[in-house]
This record gives C-alpha cells, structure tokens and sequence, in this order.
C-alpha cells in the first residue's frame, strides 16, 4: 500500500555535537580515523531514529557523512586540489575560499555507496540519498583546466552517473541532486544545465529528484532574499524545461517564502517535494501552518504526486528545533491525508 502524500527532508539535519560543531555549515569533524567512521556511523543511525520516531516516511542519513553537501563530493575525485585555494563567488551571493580544479576530473572510487549500503542495512523505509547536481559543483570551484563551466560540468555530470548508479545499485529508492544554481543562472540552466542533470541521471534504475530552493537559512541567503522582491519567480525561467526532462521529483521551496504557489502548475504532471518547512528560522510551524502550505499546493499538483518536504537541509538549526520542524511536518502531512 503506497502512502499518500510521504513525507521526506530535503537533506541536511544537524550532526551530534560531538561529531562536529554544531548549528555550522561548515563544521569541522571532531573526530579521527576509525573514530571518525564510527562516528558517522552512529550519527546515521541517530538521525534516521529521530525521522523514524517523527513519523517520516521516506528517510535518508540527514547527510550526517559528510561536511558539506558539495564540497565532500568533489574531495574524493581526482584533478581539483585543495590546497591550492582561490575566492569565487558563490551563486553571485557570497565570497568563499574553493578549491582548483587543476587537471582532469575523474572519480577513481564510490563516494557515498559505503554509506547508502549502511543506511539501506537500518530500514526498510525506502530512502533517499542526496548528491549535489553538475552545475552547483561548477560554482563552488574555481576551474583553472576546462576554463568553461559548461565543459566542467558535463565530465561532473559522467562521474555523478557512475556514482548514481552504484547507488540505485545498493538500494537507494530516490537520488536527489541538489541544483541551488538553477535559482541563480536561468540562460545556463536552460542552456546546458538540464542537460547536464540528464547526462547525471541517464540510466540510473531508482527514481531521480533535483532539489532547487534558495538555500540555507544562512545569513547571505536570507539577505540576498531580502532583494528579490515581493514575488519570486525564479522558477518560472527554468520550470517549463524541468517539465520536459527526464527527472522524475523536483523539490522546491513554498513555506513562508514568497513563490507565487501557481508556479507549481508548470511542472504538472511531475512528482513535486513541497517545501512545507521554512528552515531559515528556528520559530517551529504549527500542523496547521504546515497542512495549509500542501493545501495551497494541492490546487496545482495531484495528490498522488504531493510530498510534503523541507524547504532546504536543517544543518544550521538546533537539533531540538530541527526534530520539532520534523514532528510539525509529519503531523501537518497527517491533517491533509485525513481531509483525502
């Protein structure tokens, strides 16, 4: 019996304090060695036991494997160097210290299948694993090899297919790439970057989903929101291409935000994650706010086709708030079922 509207984060939950500092993007690991994979390990299976006793229905690691949801990807691939750093700017927002892409890219080894198998061996719930998406790698980098972002981010798409598969292979139900940069560059995105999120996807036997939201609740998000108006459209740009591409979920950010709700109906027809929680604030949603969101949603996408999710990772919040915002989801998921 499949469940109506599963629920599902749309990434990160906060690590323990002492895997890594907590309420940090990003946190340095406290941990070493075997210590460290035992750690993680153990992080995993707090974090799955806390989706599990809130009630949600499709559960993932809480990305408690890794420090950062691009960064870790790119450190197990040859040709980028790390100690070698130059300043980019990030999604046109914020300057940070990149590593270099200096030869070419390839992955010699899995990344995460390790840690999916491990996932896959605590539940039966069907689980969700999330990789970041080619055109975000390109922007958290500075390419001193290709010397084109559209290059770059077709050999990143080849290395995340290989991981992908390997994935769907170990048992992961939905691979979610997380694509921030389809908010920000609509010309490339529709240019080459939906191709390159296909090329990522090309054969991969379990369902695909790309998550784009307008990030963190970290203070250069929240004031580069500030500068978008009363109504973000940044959807509209690149939704009608999504609608036609091979991706099967696309999760995207509605609670307490301010995209026009209507938006959704250009993707009809696909499986939408709607995000119900807003997680640039610690004020926890009541059921109800939460169940008025999907209710709001339900006018543009099926039911059958509604997951009620988070607008982005939790990472930065406190972990209580973090399970109250899970408990607040779970319950206002609840509410709309009965109403079906």
């Amino acid at each position: 019996m499949k469940t109506l509207l599963p629920t599902s984060t749309a990434g990160s939950l906060p690590k323990p304090s002492w895997l890594a500092e907590p309420e940090k993007l990003w946190s340095l690991w406290k941990l070493n060695g075997e210590e460290l994979i035992q750690g993680k390990q153990d992080a995993l299976r707090l974090s799955l036991h806390d989706q599990q006793h809130a009630g949600i229905d499709i559960v993932s690691d809480g990305e408690q494997t890794r420090q950062h949801f691009v960064t870790t990807f790119i450190e197990h691939l040859s040709g980028v160097d790390f100690e070698k750093r130059k300043t980019v700017k990030i999604r046109d927002r914020y300057e940070a210290s990149v590593p270099v892409v200096v030869d070419a890219v390839s992955r010699q080894k899995p990344v995460f299948v390790k840690d999916a198998k491990y996932l896959r061996s605590q539940t039966k719930q069907p689980i969700k694993w999330a990789l970041p998406g080619p055109m975000t790698m390109v922007d958290t980098l500075y390419d001193d090899h290709y010397q084109s972002r559209e290059k770059l981010a077709w050999e990143f798409a080849k290395i995340l297919n290989q991981e992908a598969k390997e994935l769907a292979a170990a048992g992961v139900d939905i691979i979610q790439f997380d694509e921030p940069a389809f908010n920000v560059f609509f010309d490339e995105v529709n240019d080459w970057g939906i191709a390159a999120l296909e090329k990522a996807i090309e054969g991969v036997s379990c369902e695909t989903a790309v998550h784009i939201c307008y990030g963190y609740g970290i203070k250069a998000n929240t004031d580069w929101k500030k500068t978008l108006g009363s109504e973000w459209r940044q959807y509209e740009e690149i939704f009608p291409k999504l609608q036609q591409s091979n991706i099967d979920l696309i999760s995207l950010e509605c609670h307490n935000s301010r995209v026009p709700i209507d938006l959704i109906e250009l993707i009809r027809g696909k499986k939408v994650m709607v995000g119900a929680i807003d997680v640039a604030t610690d004020k926890i949603e009541t059921p109800e706010e939460v169940a008025d969101t999907l209710r709001k949603a339900l006018q543009f996408v099926d039911a059958d086709k509604l997951y009620p999710c988070t607008n982005c990772g939790m990472a930065p919040l406190p972990s209580r708030v973090a399970k109250a915002k899970l408990n607040a989801l779970s319950a206002g998921a609840e509410l709309v079922r009965r109403e079906l």
